[in-house]
């Protein structure tokens, strides 16, 4: 039998919250912000913030200690939430088993754009014809690194390291190549260690010093550029190398179908490798849901690199 809660100074009446404000609390210890706690709500912050408040007023203890730049648990929060979040993970559970809409499972999925488009979406009917029953919903739409969407059950996402905070697995390595068209690699001449030829370059904005540090680990300099194209996305870069406008540094596991067709030529052998990696990410109080863990195992299969 589940053990009631009661605190010293509790009414023993029916007491005066909800069950949506235990949830808003849930949400606000979960992420430590009423802000994210509104977004994962779908309410607004200073409505988090009313609810809050109610249920300290209920249950007469302060559930948190405010400061302008943080929210943290006090210790009879913490209690009260380790207390009601089994509950409300049980709630969930028994309405989920008596739902008619029980095999309508939904993974929700955030993949950076270029990743989905050329590895991720070619693949995915593979997983899908394993787990029929299973709704999958992927966002291309942010391309933001070092972030876990809170909209998303599992990302995959580059990262300068696997973030503490979050369930992390590692792919493989972010590796820069220097692509362009087959008119200009036929263009590019080089001598005495140097490109001699126009050279324009075409910039992702996210990673600004690329082609110096690609310089730097070649040992072949680079012409100062008549002019420089810059963009914010992957796929943009690619575009804009493939038409002509310039050399491109690529993620080479990304783009072998345009190796592969000549839509794009690696202009040199020598690859940057960079500090970041792609890494599939969810967070850590969603580590026994069956359906994400099936989903990584079969991400892990495909595309990470071996030991």
């Amino acid at each position: 039998m589940a053990r009631k809660l009661q605190w010293p100074g509790m009414a023993p009446t029916r007491p005066n919250y909800s069950l949506r404000a235990l949830r808003v609390f849930c949400a606000a210890a979960r992420y430590e912000s009423f802000r994210r706690a509104a977004e994962a709500s779908h309410l607004t912050a200073s409505a988090v913030s009313h609810q809050i408040r109610q249920l300290e007023t209920a249950l007469g203890r302060q559930l948190f200690e405010r400061t302008p730049r943080s929210l943290r648990l006090t210790s009879e929060g913490r209690a009260f939430y380790e207390d009601i979040k089994p509950i409300l993970d049980e709630l969930d559970a028994s309405v989920a088993r008596h739902s008619e809409q029980t095999a309508a499972r939904t993974l929700r999925i955030s993949v950076q754009p270029f990743f989905a488009s050329e590895l991720f979406i070619p693949r995915l009917n593979e997983f899908l014809h394993h787990h029929p029953d299973l709704d999958i919903r992927v966002d291309t739409s942010d391309e933001t690194l070092e972030k876990h969407p809170e909209s998303a059950d599992v990302s995959i996402r580059i990262f300068s390291r696997a973030p503490d905070s979050l369930d992390a697995e590692r792919l493989f390595s972010l590796r820069l190549v220097p692509a362009g068209s087959l008119d200009f690699y036929d263009s590019v001449r080089v001598r005495g260690g140097r490109i001699v030829s126009d050279f324009p370059l075409v910039l992702h904005e996210t990673w600004p010093n690329a082609w110096r540090d690609w310089s730097k680990q070649s040992r072949l300099r680079l012409p100062d550029p008549k002019n420089t194209i810059r963009m914010a996305s992957m796929i943009a870069v690619a575009r804009a190398a493939e038409r002509g406008l310039g050399a491109a540094l690529i993620p080479r596991r990304l783009c072998e179908a345009w190796f592969d067709s000549n839509s794009l030529v690696q202009l040199f052998d020598e690859e940057l490798e960079t500090a970041e990696a792609y890494y599939i990410v969810s967070r850590k109080d969603d580590s026994e849901n069956r359906d994400l863990r099936a989903f990584k195992s079969w991400v892990l299969q495909e595309f990470a690199d071996p030991d």
